[in-house]
């Protein structure tokens, strides 16, 4: 089409409608110069309707480097029959006229966000970014199997991400695999063996390096409540929660500790405290909470 006096030609949504009849037109031929995401959908599929926005927000944000189609198979049936689909939603992209990549289901949002991405063509840094952002969002929901996908992705691009080393031997660690967290820790280059993330799980280690069974755990909790000021027994409590992962408990018997006398034994509790700190992570819940008290303690 010809505009007059040269104008450039207006912008067009990438996102559109589809159909059986115009898959070769709005798929196949546009995939040849431009990635072509098709979304199968129905209007009954829940799980469509959670996946539609965001999908088309991370098209349209996309800036015109990839194109999505969405296909209502209780219209048109056709092409979702040819490409084997069984359930929907089902999300397929197309490069160079042919399929190359897909998921099925409503998945998160910055899965979505790296799927577009990467047709889009962003960086391996900007892959590694938004796979640790994935992660992070699988944990918090309690989904490891999802964040040890996302870390291992990113040791796909970058072997020597310590973000990632120091999540999938934490995953292991709290899967009671110990050794297998060490394993992981040897993919350490010698120029990162500081790094803040891999010295957390090493205190990590430390800390659950002398396992204590539950007997002797209540026998310390017993001895603590007998006598408060204990400081040794109490120490060696806070020692038994540590290892068994409770870190947020073991910092509450040190802190009473520091409250009651805070040069005990050559401030054995405050070091203690400060590997805890770091094993949990210098932005974990525990880590935050437990300086706010301790600051308040120091200031009282």
């Amino acid at each position: 089409m010809t505009y007059i006096d040269g104008a450039a030609p207006p912008q067009t949504d990438p996102v559109k409608d589809g159909s059986d009849q115009g898959f070769l037109a709005d798929v196949i031929e546009p995939s040849r110069e431009t990635p072509v995401i098709v979304d199968f959908w129905a209007p009954w599929c829940g799980p469509c309707k959670t996946l539609g926005p965001p999908l088309e927000k991370a098209v349209r944000a996309a800036g015109g480097k990839v194109r999505l189609v969405k296909i209502n198979i209780d219209e048109h049936p056709g092409i979702a029959g040819q490409l084997g689909v069984r359930s929907i939603p089902a999300v397929y992209a197309f490069d160079k006229g042919r399929p190359v990549d897909g998921f099925m289901g409503a998945v998160p949002e910055s899965q979505i966000k790296l799927f577009v991405d990467r047709l889009a063509g962003a960086t391996a840094a900007e892959d590694v970014s938004a796979l640790l952002a994935q992660a992070k969002e699988s944990l918090d929901l309690g989904d490891i199997g999802g964040a040890a996908q996302s870390y291992m992705a990113v040791l796909q691009l970058d072997q020597t991400n310590t973000k990632a080393i120091a999540g999938m031997a934490r995953i292991a660690l709290n899967a009671g695999d110990p050794d297998q967290a060490r394993e992981m820790l040897t993919m350490v280059p010698d120029d990162k063996q500081n790094d803040p993330d891999i010295q957390g799980v090493r205190a990590a280690l430390d800390l659950a390096a002398t396992p204590v069974d539950d007997g002797e755990t209540r026998t310390l909790a017993q001895k603590v409540e007998a006598n408060p000021n204990d400081h040794q027994a109490r120490y060696d409590f806070a020692e038994a929660l540590s290892a068994k992962g409770d870190l947020e408990g073991a910092v509450d018997q040190l802190l009473t500790i520091i409250q009651k006398q805070r040069d005990w034994n050559d401030e054995a509790a405050r070091k203690q405290l400060i590997k805890i700190f770091e094993a949990a992570g210098p932005m974990s819940d525990v880590a935050k909470q437990g300086r706010r008290k301790l600051s308040a303690i120091w200031l009282s």
